[in-house]
């Protein structure tokens, strides 16, 4: 056996082998030595690997099987290395007759793999994303992802009693000398801290496999953002950049009903500052808002972007109920309630800043449609703070702010309001008395729809139905009003006409009440023995 070929592997170290053993089993030596010159008698003939997997350390464990030709111990991080090298070095079984055929060795390492402890999965894994990119896409990488997703969905389905280290069916599925502790072993989030040290790549790997085999969606979510922020804490500026950008496609790619808003909204946190794809940054904003009506008010709190003068990113809120709102129909008016209370929060917390354009707070306020909220009590308080701020409005832009509310679902308190507050023109009085009025009519409506049903309810006060005639007609003649005069005299009937709803509501109530008790007695009375019943009264 001569030492007539050398090889410089990856520019970490030489190794001078004989060329017709190491050409019998891996053909790219072989091709390059048919593509070499031939080399002098002298010298041995040089080939160089600048990318060969696992550097000096694979080469040489490789050089000793074809030397040797004898079977030894796959340990996980041999297996690994070995499958790596072979594919790279494209190995054959040599041609000869061996007592060792290393690709079936290798083989036969594999299918050991599901008897490899915990702690030997994580190592192989890392041992992976450190080599070539073709171990990556070979049978090595999907037999031990599918282990790792088997372990986590057998060990998230058994009991905490089962799970202990002390168990023996959690000693047969996992080797106590893992890095699991008694501490976090049983919850089903014991396996996330052992993942942290993978790169992003590797992450992306695994939660594709988990996905292929049915591991709880939730939990996957869970872990992803439990990365994310551990790579923020300790990863390069490029690294979280890749990190966040990995995270954010994998939970997109989830089932949206899995991905919690809460942590939607802290990849958003880290990601804010690493100026990620706009692909990215649009696919984040669509997911938060899809879920618009489960944040909280802390959560859209966003600062603006440095260089703004704004307090708050009130351009990402927008886009935010943009997408909550871009397949309406399929929002549930309890879905739109709530998103509906929690812009008015949001409002009453970026009417004071100075700094926010009447435009973008006119958009923040008529963002979601009228049946999102049953009062615009909030809407007015917002806009009275905003007026109170913003002093030099013009005309134009006041009026816009006043046609935001829906002068109907303002209270009797609001409207009461409203009518002295002088930072409101005279005609938005008058707008909160057309809105009482219809209230009125409401009311009255209701009321005779109960006469006709009951026959006996009290008789109104002849004088009072005439008051309410004649008080719907305070509006007819409103334009020809001096309105800079008349803000004491509606302020007045504004009062009135705030009696009269409390009045009718009050008989509503009563007579409802009345026909109720009536509609239970004429059932609890017999055929045979059932007379009329007394008349009722006020």
């Amino acid at each position: 056996m001569t030492c007539d070929l050398e090889v410089d592997v990856n520019g970490e170290e030489i190794f001078l082998v004989d060329k017709e053993v190491l050409s019998s089993f891996c053909g790219r030596v072989r091709k390059l030595i048919d593509q070499t010159s031939i080399a002098s008698a002298t010298k041995p003939l040089k080939v160089a690997f600048t990318d060969l997997p696992g550097g000096a350390e694979a080469f040489e464990l490789m050089t000793r099987l074809c030397y040797n030709n004898v079977a030894t111990r796959m340990t996980p991080r041999t297996t690994c290395l070995l499958h790596s090298v072979a594919h790279f070095m494209e190995m054959t079984d040599g041609g000869v007759s061996s007592s060792v055929n290393l690709l079936k060795l290798i083989q036969k390492s594999l299918e050991g793999i599901p008897y490899w402890s915990w702690s030997e999965i994580v190592r192989a894994l890392r041992q992976c994303q450190d080599l070539f990119p073709v171990a990556s896409t070979s049978g090595l990488m999907d037999r031990i992802l599918e282990s790792l997703a088997g372990r986590i969905t057998a060990a998230s389905d058994v009991s905490p009693a089962v799970s202990s280290p002390e168990s023996s069916a959690f000693r047969f599925s996992f080797d106590t000398r893992s890095t699991m502790s008694t501490k976090n072993c049983n919850h089903r989030a014991w396996w996330f801290e052992d993942l942290v040290v993978l790169n992003p790549a590797m992450i992306e790997k695994i939660v594709r496999s988990m996905v292929l085999h049915k591991v709880d969606q939730v939990l996957i979510s869970r872990f992803l953002a439990h990365y994310l922020k551990s790579a923020a804490s300790n990863a390069s500026s490029s690294d979280k950049k890749e990190a966040a950008e990995t995270i954010i496609n994998l939970l997109h790619s989830l089932d949206a009903s899995c991905v919690s808003c809460k942590g939607l909204f802290g990849v958003l946190r880290i990601s804010s500052s690493l100026k990620i794809s706009k692909c990215c940054q649009s696919k984040l904003e669509s997911m938060i808002g899809n879920k618009f009506d489960q944040a909280t008010l802390d959560n859209l709190l966003v600062p603006a972007p440095s260089g703004t003068k704004s307090l708050y990113d009130v351009n990402l809120i927008l886009r935010f109920l943009k997408s909550f709102l871009r397949i309406e129909g399929r929002k549930s008016i309890t879905e739109l309630k709530q998103a509906g209370s929690l812009m008015d929060s949001y409002l009453a917390e970026v009417a004071p800043d100075s700094s926010l354009k009447p435009l973008k707070f006119v958009a923040l306020a008529t963002a979601l449609p009228d049946e999102a909220r049953d009062s615009h009590d909030a809407i007015y308080g917002a806009i009275d703070m905003y007026l109170e701020v913003h002093t030099q409005l013009s005309g134009e832009e006041k009026m816009k702010m006043f046609c935001a509310i829906n002068y109907e679902k303002l209270s009797s308190e609001s409207c009461k309001h409203l009518a002295s507050n002088r930072k409101f023109p005279s005609r938005t009085a008058i707008r909160a008395l057309i809105s009482q009025q219809s209230k009125l009519r409401s009311l009255l409506k209701e009321v005779n729809q109960l006469k006709k049903h009951s026959g006996a309810l009290p008789k109104a006060n002849p004088s009072k139905e005439n008051r309410f005639s004649d008080g719907e007609q305070i509006i007819l003649y409103a334009k020809k009003v001096d309105l800079s005069t008349e803000n004491e005299k509606l302020k007045s009937q504004l009062q009135g006409m705030q009696w009269k709803v409390m009045e009718l509501e009050r008989i509503c109530r009563k007579m409802q009440a009345q026909m109720a008790r009536a509609t239970k007695k004429n059932r609890t009375v017999s055929p045979s023995n059932a007379r009329s019943l007394p008349r009722l009264c006020s």
